[in-house]
């Protein structure tokens, strides 16, 4: 079984027929919906998952994403570019069987990032933050049926970013003023907010963090098939967590090619850590391939047209090699 690769979301650059043909091309087994944050406000992670939202609005202060009492041109455009990006990518899937990634904010990073209208975070508002996560959860219900609609042969597989959720969970979010920070949630809450989230899809919702300390026990206990992550920041300390998050059937989605320009080095050497990570807690190494996906380290919208190519080109390989010798 050959272990997998694909990429983590965005892409640089504004072409979305570009970034389909790349996102496609690059992952043949594993191909993803790209985003194109350099287009400006509604392209970028957070303002392309507001306008998933249902009945919820938002647009765009100096400050950030603020909560609307109706749509406005921020939310038409998001939604605007994310038809044309799924234009895109149904073009090049002709046909297609097999999995297929597509992403969004997920309930506690957008509760960190969107203002209500006093300018303060909805996270300080637990009532703000149950409504958020309901839109969020029938928004995604819509989108995934558009997806499986425009591709019908694809294993749709739904990644959540959640890269403020520590942050969340250790009550590290800076207030508006940047001088407090917002108490820190209760872990049940948060879990409760997630297992129910990931039930709108009947297939694998992975978690993605490229921030330190991912909980991987939470989300494991959530409900999360996998957890992508940015491998160069894990530490021993998490190894317990890793280990029966993989003995649980929990996949590791680990980004182990940098997300910003650099140079590569060879496939073999990139997977090295990921070889070295199963010694040292006793897995077989037969397990590899199917428990481990390559991906870059985050997402790729700060790396030059060229460099992202040639990363995801590089993961695919990485992937291969992880396959052919796990030892």
């Amino acid at each position: 079984m050959s272990a997998g690769a694909t990429g983590v979301g965005s892409l640089p650059g504004g072409d979305a027929r570009e970034a389909a043909k790349t996102a496609t091309g690059s992952f043949e087994d594993f191909p993803y919906l790209p985003e194109l944050p350099a287009r400006g406000p509604g392209a970028d992670m957070i303002g392309r998952s507001t306008g998933l939202l249902v009945d919820m609005f938002a647009h765009v202060e100096p400050s950030g994403w603020r909560i609307s009492d109706r749509p406005g041109r921020d939310t038409r455009r998001a939604r605007s570019w994310l038809g044309e990006d799924l234009d895109a990518l149904e073009e090049f899937t002709q046909g297609y069987t097999g999995r297929l990634k597509v992403q969004a904010v997920g309930p506690w990073t957008l509760a960190a990032a969107l203002e209500l209208h006093g300018g303060e975070a909805m996270l300080q508002d637990a009532g703000a933050c149950r409504d958020l996560a309901g839109s969020l959860a029938e928004g995604l219900r819509e989108h995934l049926a558009d997806v499986r609609k425009r591709i019908p042969g694809a294993d749709v597989v739904l990644q959540l970013d959640e890269p403020s959720l520590t942050a969340v969970l250790l009550g590290r979010v800076r207030s508006a003023s940047g001088y407090r920070t917002y108490r820190a949630v209760d872990r049940q809450v948060v879990e409760g907010a997630l297992r129910d989230l990931f039930a709108v899809h009947d297939g694998e919702v992975i978690v993605h963090s490229c921030a330190p300390e991912v909980p991987f026990g939470l989300l494991r206990r959530a409900g999360a098939t996998g957890v992508s992550f940015d491998f160069s920041l894990l530490t021993e300390r998490e190894d317990d967590a890793i280990g029966e998050a993989v003995e649980g059937g929990t996949k590791l989605f680990a980004g182990v090619v940098p997300g910003t320009d650099g140079p590569l080095s060879d496939p073999g050497g990139s997977v090295m850590g990921v070889r070295k990570l199963w010694r040292r807690l006793g897995l077989a190494p037969g397990t590899l391939a199917e428990s481990v996906v390559v991906t870059p380290s985050c997402g790729l919208a700060g790396a030059s047209p060229a460099y992202a190519r040639a990363a995801q080109a590089h993961c695919a390989r990485a992937a291969r090699s992880l396959a052919d010798n796990p030892e």
